[in-house]
């Protein structure tokens, strides 16, 4: 099929070979203790080297950003060292990658935290849902998320800063780009929704200081490398971990106008609906472009088909795939050929080994 989803774009400093991006798709497959990528990483991400640019699985940006067992982080030398070996055989086979920076908020639990604390929010309301954790017999096993702690005014100098020292980490690790994570329910997107922010201090109101604690994360990102190296992901009107964003669409424009007078790298937006949220509509869509000038790029449900669409309308430049691209280590090859899909296998998608992590086949 002839789609502008195989030509070329200019993404920060990059030249990409084509708009198939590989979006973040957390695996909980990290060497414990430390958190540290696997080995086994190291082959996943070359096998999808042909993408025109890699998002890492979301990383957290510190010990009390984390919400799942076996997750990654950005904070420790040992980190560095694990991921500048994904980062090495990513380059090495051609690709390119970012890292996508990540603080969970309250979608944890108390054994996942330093010291058995509890997680952290713009306010102390619980998530009503399940998370992730490895269980007595070594499998991973769903509990209860803790009610958060609100965050205390004086504690959030301190998380900024870990935003700014986990892009000074990546540098070092050998990624190419990062991407502040501000959507899906978690830490930012706690404090931009009214839902789950019911702060009084500036922080917290308006949609203005509601949207302080994100922008503050960027910039402190953005101070770390700059703006040809930087981008963010936000999900306006989704429905993900428990947060109904009713004032999405506003803060999701408000959000675009800030990012367009930082002229960052790219404005990556999850559409909702394939966590159950409305369609995004062609006004917003036109809303959004007429704020951000900047490469956008859209993820949830794509198909070439939707990709080459909403390209050709000039919505988005370029398109994530997710969940195809853990069964399809070829995809792009597989999309200009109009090649059957591998089916995924859900029931590997989080915890284990090489199984369904490496072992899914190329094209012949």
């Amino acid at each position: 099929m002839s789609s502008p989803v195989f030509t070329p774009i200019t993404l920060g400093n990059m030249t990409l070979p084509n708009r198939i991006i590989m979006a973040p798709l957390t695996r909980m497959r990290a060497v414990q203790p430390g958190d540290i990528p696997a080995p086994i990483s190291q082959t996943y991400y070359e096998q999808r080297a042909t993408a025109g640019l890699i998002i890492s699985e979301a990383s957290q940006i510190s010990p009390q950003g984390k919400g799942y067992m076996a997750t990654p982080g950005i904070y420790s030398a040992e980190q560095v060292q694990g991921w500048k070996s994904v980062t090495q055989a990513v380059h090495k086979a051609g690709g390119r990658m970012a890292i996508q920076l990540w603080h969970v908020g309250r979608v944890s639990h108390h054994s996942l935290q330093p010291n058995q604390q509890l997680p952290v929010s713009a306010s102390a309301l619980p998530y009503e849902n399940k998370t992730t954790i490895m269980g007595a017999d070594g499998k991973p096993t769903r509990v209860a998320c803790d009610t958060p702690r609100a965050l205390e005014t004086h504690e959030i100098p301190e998380l900024i800063a870990s935003y700014h020292k986990a892009t000074e980490l990546s540098r070092e690790a050998g990624f190419d780009m990062v991407e502040v994570h501000a959507a899906h329910g978690y830490l930012l997107h706690q404090f931009q929704s009214a839902e789950s922010n019911h702060r009084t201090d500036i922080y917290g109101g308006s949609l203005e200081n509601r949207a302080r604690l994100t922008l503050e994360a960027l910039d402190a990102s953005l101070s770390a490398w700059d703006a040809q190296h930087v981008g963010i992901r936000i999900s306006p009107l989704g429905i993900f971990n428990g947060l109904n964003d009713r004032d999405g669409e506003a803060m999701g424009l408000y959000l675009a106008e800030e990012f367009q007078k930082r002229k960052i790298a790219y404005l990556h937006i999850s559409e909702p609906d394939w966590a159950g949220g409305p369609v995004l509509s062609d006004e917003f869509r036109k809303a959004m472009r007429s704020r951000f000038s900047g490469v956008i790029i859209g993820a949830g449900n794509y198909t070439l088909e939707k990709a080459t669409r909403m390209i050709e309308s000039g919505y988005i430049d370029a398109a994530a795939f997710g969940r195809p691209y853990i069964a399809n280590p070829d995809l792009v090859r597989r999309l200009q050929e109009g090649a059957a899909l591998n089916p995924t296998r859900p029931e590997l998608f989080y915890g284990g080994n090489e199984e369904g992590y490496t072992d899914y086949p190329f094209l012949a």
